[in-house]
This record gives C-alpha cells, sequence and structure tokens, in this order.
C-alpha cells in the first residue's frame, strides 16, 4: 500500500512541477526535474501500471495549466468538456511516454515484496554506458511525442517542455538549429540524467561521487550550449549599439541611415468575447477600436503602420460599407498603413447557388489611399471554435452547435509595403504555436513576422502568457522579429534573439488593458536575412528522435518477445 501511494504521490507531484513551470507561476527550474519525478512513479511497474501513472501526472499537468479554457464565455458545459477532453486527450502522450521509457530500460525492473527497492537494485544491473544510452533515449521519445502532438488531428503544440524556457534567452538560442525540441531535449534529458543520479545517491551512498557520472553528461552539454548563447547574444548586443551609433552619426551629418526602425501601433481595444458574438455590440466595439486608433494617430509622431488584432472588426470587412468606408476614411485622413484582422468570404468554385460562399478568418493590409492591398486567409483553424469537423459531409453538425465553419486559406501570403521599406508575414491566432508551420512565412526579405490574435475568449488568464510564451521560440527558429497585436494581451514584440519588448503598457503592468502600444521594429533596409539552420532544415532534430524512438520501441518489443520465448 505505501508503495502504490508513493508511485500516486510521484506522479501528482510530477505533474504540479510541470504546471508550475509554465506561465503564469512561471517557475521555469521544475521543468527540469519534472521528467525525472513523472518517470520516477513507474519506476519497476508493470506496462500497463506505469501507462496509468502516466496518465496521472499528465492529467494534473494538463487540468491545472489548461484551467483557461473553462472561461471560454458559451454555455456552461461545453467549456468544461474542452477542458477535460482537452486533458483526458494530450495526457496519452505522457502516459505512453512512461510506459516506452521504462520497457526500453537495458535490464527487466520488476517490483515485488520489497517495494521500489528490488527496482533499484536492478537498475544498477545497466552500465553506465547503457544508462547514458537510456536517458538521452527518454529524452528523444518525448521529442518525438511533441513532434506527434504538433500534427495529430490538425496538431495543438502548446506548452512544449522548452517551452517554460522562454525567458532564458542564452538557452533559447538552441531553437536557431535544433528548435523548440531541442530545448525539449536537453531539458528532459537532465530531468531523467537526475532520476538516474538519484538512484545511485539512494543505493551506494558509501560511493557518494558515483552519481556524478549520470548527470555529468547533460549537465555539461546543457552549460556549453548556455554558454553558447550567451556569445550569441552578446555580440548581437554589441553589434546593435555599434549600428545604432553609426546612425546617429549618419542622422547627425544628414547622410543615408545606417539602420531603419518601422514605428508601429499596436491597439489593444481588450473587447469581450461576447461583444464580437453580439449583434446588439458590433457598432460599440468597431467605435471603440476606431477611438484608439484616431487618439494613437493623433499623438506625435504618429505611427507609420497601424495594427489591430484578429476579429477587430464586425461583418465581412470587403462587403460591408458600414466597416469599409471608417477604416477607409481613417487611414486616409492620416496617411498611415493599417494590417487588421476581419472576416472574408468569396463565392465556393463550381457553385451554382450565388448565395452559398465560403467564410475565412482573415487579416487585410490597408494601404493610406484606403485600398485593399494584401488578403491572407488563416490556414490552421481551431477545431470546435472555428470549424466543426466532418461539416462537409454531416451539415447538421453546425445546425446542433450553432456554430459554423470557416474555410482554411491555401498558403502565406507577405505583406509588402514599399513606401516604407518593410515586408511582413501575418500569422492569425495560434497559428504562432507551429514551429514547421511558421518557418513557411519567412523569406530572406521578410522584415518581421505579425501575430494577431484574440485570446478574449480565455478572460485574463495564464492562456495570453502561455501563447506569447510559445510565440518567443517562431522568432528565435528564424532570427527574424515577431510582432504580436492582441485583444486582451499579451500585444509586444519579440526580438530575432527571443527577448520581449513593450511587454507592458507605459503606466503601469496591466498586460490585459485597454489601450495602444507604440514599438519600434528594427528593419533589414535592404539586407537578406541569413536562414538559420532550422529555417533551412526544418524539424531535422526532431525527426531524427522520431526515427530513434521508433528504432528504440521496436528493439523493446522485439527483445520482450525473445525473453517470452526463451522462458517458454
Amino acid at each position: 500500500m505505501n508503495e502504490r501511494r508513493t508511485r500516486v504521490a510521484l506522479a501528482i507531484a510530477g505533474g504540479l512541477l510541470l504546471a508550475i513551470a509554465f506561465p503564469k507561476i512561471n517557475v521555469a527550474g521544475l521543468a527540469w526535474l519534472a521528467p525525472g519525478v513523472i518517470l520516477a512513479s513507474g519506476f519497476g511497474a508493470d506496462g500497463r501500471r506505469a501507462f496509468r501513472l502516466g496518465y496521472l501526472a499528465g492529467l494534473v499537468h494538463f487540468l491545472c495549466s489548461l484551467y483557461w479554457l473553462l472561461n471560454m464565455p458559451v454555455f456552461k458545459l461545453f467549456p468544461f468538456l474542452a477542458w477535460a477532453g482537452l486533458a483526458a486527450f494530450l495526457s496519452l502522450y505522457p502516459a505512453a511516454w512512461v510506459w516506452l521509457c521504462w520497457r526500453a530500460y537495458p535490464v527487466p525492473l520488476r517490483s515485488g515484496t520489497d517495494g521500489l527497492t528490488g527496482p533499484m537494485e536492478q537498475f544498477l544491473e545497466a552500465s553506465w554506458p547503457q544508462r547514458m544510452l537510456w536517458t538521452a533515449s527518454c529524452a528523444a521519445l518525448w521529442v518525438a511525442w511533441e513532434m506527434i502532438q504538433a500534427r495529430l488531428f490538425t496538431g495543438f503544440p502548446w506548452n512544449y517542455l522548452g517551452a517554460s524556457q522562454y525567458r532564458m534567452v542564452p538557452l533559447l538560442q538552441l531553437a536557431s538549429g535544433a528548435g523548440v525540441y531541442g530545448v525539449s531535449f536537453l531539458v528532459c534529458w537532465f530531468g531523467v540524467s537526475t532520476l538516474s543520479a538519484s538512484v545511485l545517491v539512494l543505493r551506494r551512498s558509501q560511493q557518494p561521487r558515483r552519481w556524478i557520472g549520470d548527470l555529468a553528461p547533460a549537465l555539461l552539454v546543457a552549460i556549453s550550449l548556455v554558454m553558447f548563447g550567451f556569445r550569441e547574444v552578446a555580440e548581437a548586443s554589441i553589434a546593435a549599439a555599434a549600428a545604432a551609433r553609426a546612425a546617429a552619426i549618419n542622422s547627425a551629418s544628414n547622410s543615408a541611415p545606417a539602420t531603419a526602425v518601422l514605428h508601429i501601433g499596436l491597439v489593444q481595444p481588450s473587447i469581450p468575447q461576447r461583444w464580437v458574438w453580439s449583434s446588439e455590440d458590433q457598432a460599440r466595439r468597431f467605435q471603440q477600436v476606431l477611438q484608439l486608433s484616431e487618439s494613437a494617430l493623433t499623438n506625435q509622431p504618429p505611427p507609420q503602420l497601424l495594427v489591430w488584432p484578429e476579429a477587430a472588426t464586425p461583418g465581412y470587412l470587403r462587403w460591408d460599407t458600414n466597416t469599409y468606408l471608417p477604416i477607409s476614411n481613417l487611414v486616409a485622413r492620416h496617411h498611415v498603413w493599417l494590417v487588421l484582422g476581419a472576416d472574408d468570404a468569396s463565392p465556393r468554385r463550381d457553385e451554382p447557388d450565388p448565395f452559398r460562399y465560403d467564410s475565412y478568418n482573415s487579416s487585410f493590409l490597408v494601404s493610406p489611399e484606403g485600398e485593399l492591398r494584401r488578403n491572407y486567409r488563416k490556414r490552421r483553424l481551431v477545431i470546435f471554435g472555428e470549424y466543426i469537423p466532418f461539416h462537409q459531409w454531416i451539415p447538421a453538425f453546425e445546425r446542433w452547435t450553432g456554430m459554423y465553419s470557416f474555410t482554411p486559406g491555401r498558403e502565406a501570403v507577405p505583406f509588402r509595403i514599399p513606401e516604407l521599406h518593410a515586408t511582413t508575414s501575418v500569422l492569425i491566432c495560434f497559428e504562432d504555436t507551429f514551429p514547421h508551420h511558421t518557418r513557411e512565412y519567412v523569406d530572406e526579405d521578410t522584415d518581421f513576422l505579425l501575430n494577431l490574435t484574440n485570446n478574449g475568449w480565455f478572460g485574463e488568464s495564464a492562456a495570453q502568457w502561455q501563447h506569447a510564451a510559445n510565440a518567443v521560440f517562431r522568432a528565435v527558429e528564424n532570427r527574424c522579429p515577431l510582432v504580436r497585436c492582441a485583444n486582451n494581451g499579451i500585444s509586444c514584440w519579440v526580438d530575432e534573439w527571443g527577448r520581449i519588448h513593450d511587454l507592458y503598457f507605459p503606466d503601469g503592468t496591466d498586460v490585459y488593458g485597454v489601450g495602444v502600444k507604440r514599438v519600434e521594429v528594427p528593419l533589414l533596409n535592404g539586407r537578406k536575412r541569413e536562414p538559420t539552420f532550422y529555417h533551412r532544415y526544418g524539424d531535422l532534430f526532431g525527426w531524427s528522435c522520431v526515427l530513434w524512438s521508433a528504432l528504440l520501441v521496436g528493439w523493446s518489443f522485439l527483445r520482450e518477445r525473445n525473453r517470452e520465448n526463451s522462458h517458454a
């Protein structure tokens, strides 16, 4: 009974440690321990028990970290079902991870009447090289599950293990080569190595230094990568300071500037989600956005580019004159460029009925003359939020839920603004959490990525912080700044090294409130963006982990079959 309680306690503790590592609590160091604690719960357990314990750890983690789903302002049962259902599904990943990790251990581990003591003794029967290979293989298995999580059933790449380290700027530089998956691998490897070292401490107290050998490889690699990151960021800071001095000198001598920045006004209206759905509140929320924009444009100097978040306008922008004309008048009066999020529609191809059309969650580039220059349509839609599965074949699904489905866009669309010498690519909502998706939006002349999002669905919760934490890695992976304009937080910009700028409004520390942020984002100024290893080759590291994990799982099953045959 004591052994059972210990295992359950370890699973719950591991799940809690992992949840606390993410925003809002942000104790990132706990992420380096959580995988080892979760794995310890299945120490010596049979396959089914190990799976259940891993599932329990995952359930605790996801129920705690995704609590904000309960804030959705829809009928009460749906938020609970979304929260519980998503947590229940995602918990399958850590469950499978615990099961497969122990199945792949080099020697058999079986729990007997002596509780966890027997498995610990068996654990030490493996040699040091075998244990080191196993700890790294466990990290590869973790990355393999994250790769699957990003792709299965449209994908949900949220709160990856590596994303918990979004404030550790030197460590983030690893993502330029291996993506966020490289950081996840390192953190998991250290956690499992800590477990291995802890077993040596508990079972070989007469040789207190033996544990160092089990922890040293992961620790030394982590230290080396952090030192590399420090050097990269320091060199970048020195280069930026030199460029700023050169720009000041050239400006004083009236010569051509050495650097260029774009002055952007980020409008954050903090519109309650119920206003978005209410026809009675449509005019009120639109007027609020217009008033904030007027305020931003009358301040001196005015921004060169104004940005509104996702779902900032009512109706279909291209077809609703009550929406289009005020926007056209605003930009023409102030002679400013505008990027905004709005719904769009177009007639269906090969459809004889003119009243049948496709709807899109879109963004538009509006010129100072009021023309809609470019249009990007969101490609990755939120399941049950922006589309109902199988609605094409079972139209009744939409009637039953009271929702309609957007149509996904087809391609990335660069927004080029020649007059401002700027080029950006827009990502809508949680599209910026997909590593492999985002790299398609960065070309050699892309000055910055622009994310328009509406997290007003979730009130003032951890959702906004977790979204921003995930998005930080997209800037580092592609060495391209990322500007975020959110409905109710977090509007800011992230430089190419992963440093967050203009997080708060100038007059306080509230990220959820109403206001306009003025940010200055550096431009390429005629230079070409040098592609990172990750941008050039994508998830090469991640797929390598998937391949290694597949070989490891196949080998473990073959080994188990041979053992069963030998005992037959």
